[in-house]
């Protein structure tokens, strides 16, 4: 029998309060509110192209700017998929897609190593709320609260919008194809060390 890999995590702050919660074996639905539409249309696509049910709500100090709120979303995120995944056995491990927009073009690699790093590079992307400096630093943040490898990059594109979207539908795909379980390894971690969860 298979395992639920079911999270939720809040995470409250002078700055924000945060509310996420995450099924790894979902259908790709969300519910969205982190005060930031833009972010709430790229985690749109997580759900649906990662094939994840999220579940995101936000009070965040939007008066300063989207900064707090931005970073905080993907630190609850990650810590939120980290949770669900458990000790990470059976799972592929690693994912890997490139996503064309129209004029975009992004490609996305993860590890679910239990190590954190990511390296990213999305040129102009972004849209309202989640410039390009923040969008990096979103996929940065989740990277290391969820303990994965990243990299991720928008290697072509002129509109900021659909470089974005890129962007966030090959991070999806590549997540979807590394939290799938892997019947080959009748629930055995990928990895010689024998685990993944530290």
């Amino acid at each position: 029998m298979t395992a639920v890999r079911r999270a939720s995590v809040t995470r409250e702050t002078r700055e924000t309060r945060v509310t996420c919660s995450i099924d790894l074996d979902g259908h790709g639905t969300s519910r969205l509110a982190t005060g930031v539409p833009f972010l709430d249309h790229m985690l749109d696509q997580v759900a649906r192209h990662g094939g994840i049910d999220l579940e995101v709500t936000c009070e965040g100090d939007l008066v300063i700017d989207t900064h707090h709120s931005v970073e905080d979303c993907a630190l609850v995120i990650g810590r939120a998929l980290d949770e669900a995944l458990g000790d990470r056995s059976g799972i592929a491990r690693m994912g890997h897609a490139t996503v064309p927009m129209d004029e975009a073009l992004a490609t996305a690699a993860i590890d679910l190593s239990g190590r954190a790093h990511a390296v990213v590079q999305v040129g102009d992307a972004g849209g309202a709320g989640l410039p390009p400096s923040l969008l990096a630093h979103f996929m940065d943040s989740l990277a290391s609260s969820a303990r994965l490898c990243l990299h991720l990059h928008v290697t072509a594109g002129r509109d900021a919008h659909h470089m974005a979207e890129a962007a966030f539908k090959a991070f999806a795909r590549a997540l979807s194809m590394a939290v799938t379980h892997d019947p080959r390894r009748r629930g055995g971690v990928a990895s010689t060390k024998g685990t993944l969860a530290s």
